[in-house]
């Protein structure tokens, strides 16, 4: 017996004893219903040494905050302590906080972000 795949349906083309025999024999199994992705909270978090321009800057750069809003969340970082700058998935998240990280050693500014879970 041989086996062909038509859309959902599995045929059994028949014994080969029987041509022309054509029997319904399975439907094939429904894909899986898919989950959302995790979301992750990007923060940013305050320190007495980051200029507060070059916070907004980097919060237009990464995260494409105009410069209103992103002088609005540099305000939030300053008084509150930590600001959420963004929400994504994981994958993603932890990109923006390296890249951020990263660009504030490089600039030689202490500026942290670290992502924690939004869910």
């Amino acid at each position: 017996m041989r086996m062909i795949e038509n859309s959902r349906l599995i045929w059994n083309q028949g014994d080969e004893r029987e041509p022309g025999r054509h029997d319904q024999v399975s439907v094939a199994p429904e894909k899986p219903a898919l989950e959302r992705p995790a979301q992750f909270r990007v923060i940013l978090l305050n320190d007495d040494y980051t200029p507060m321009d070059f916070v907004v800057e980097v919060l237009t750069t990464f995260f494409g905050m105009n410069e209103e809003r992103a002088t609005q969340v540099m305000l939030l970082v300053h008084t509150q302590g930590k600001a959420v700058c963004g929400v994504y998935s994981r994958d993603i998240a932890e990109t923006k906080a390296a890249q951020v990280n990263h660009h504030s050693s490089e600039c030689d500014h202490p500026l942290l972000c670290e992502i924690e879970r939004a869910d």
